[in-house]
């Protein structure tokens, strides 16, 4: 079985809208992880819109970190994800508010949400995890940020993202296809 892991990372949104409180996210607000920008294996949208999103986007590519602006959200794979709020919304998560999601064909549904206590479906607390990362990168985990290493290969990544079932269908590498029948193997 796979052991506890934190990849709380981003998805997929609606239509923009101002951030505001919390219940101005709901299960709606998350749709395809693909529909959002690929940004080294990740993926990045900004709930405020195309001009929000491009300083999502500057710092999602820097190469010395960045503060995130409100309504970025980060996703690595469909199930978790990352929506940076307001100022002040949480000092101990920098603002960020962590979800753990159910995906089927029909869309979303928040399995849980919040800040310091968000635990994903391998028993990982999401806030645990990101935050070994290094100041300056705000709380993103990638390989050289200083989190802890996930036991996904990015072969592996790419084919859980390729399956997202609000997805349209797209056909997986013969890699793709033997990565994730591995990993159908660790729940037997």
């Amino acid at each position: 079985m796979i052991r506890s892991i934190c990849l709380c990372l981003l998805l997929g949104l609606a239509a923009p809208a101002a951030l505001g409180q919390p219940h101005d996210i709901d299960a709606g607000t998350f749709q395809c992880i693909r529909d959002m920008t690929p940004v080294r294996g990740f993926y990045v949208d900004n709930l405020n819109g195309e001009a929000a999103l491009e300083g999502t986007l500057e710092v999602a590519r820097s190469e010395s970190g960045g503060v995130y602006p409100p309504g970025s959200v980060v996703q690595l794979v469909p199930t978790e994800v990352m929506v940076k709020r307001e100022s002040g919304f949480n000092a101990a998560t920098k603002d960020w508010e962590f979800f753990e999601l159910d995906v089927s064909p029909d869309g979303s549904s928040i399995r849980a949400r919040g800040t310091t206590d968000v635990v994903n479906r391998f028993g990982g607390n999401c806030l645990d995890c990101h935050a070994k990362a290094r100041p300056e990168w705000d709380l993103i985990c990638e390989q050289t940020h200083g989190c802890d290493p996930i036991p996904l290969t990015p072969v592996m990544v790419r084919a859980i993202q390729k399956t997202d079932p609000r997805c349209e269908p797209v056909e997986l590498t013969e890699e793709e296809a033997q990565m994730l029948k591995a990993l159908g193997s660790f729940g037997s």
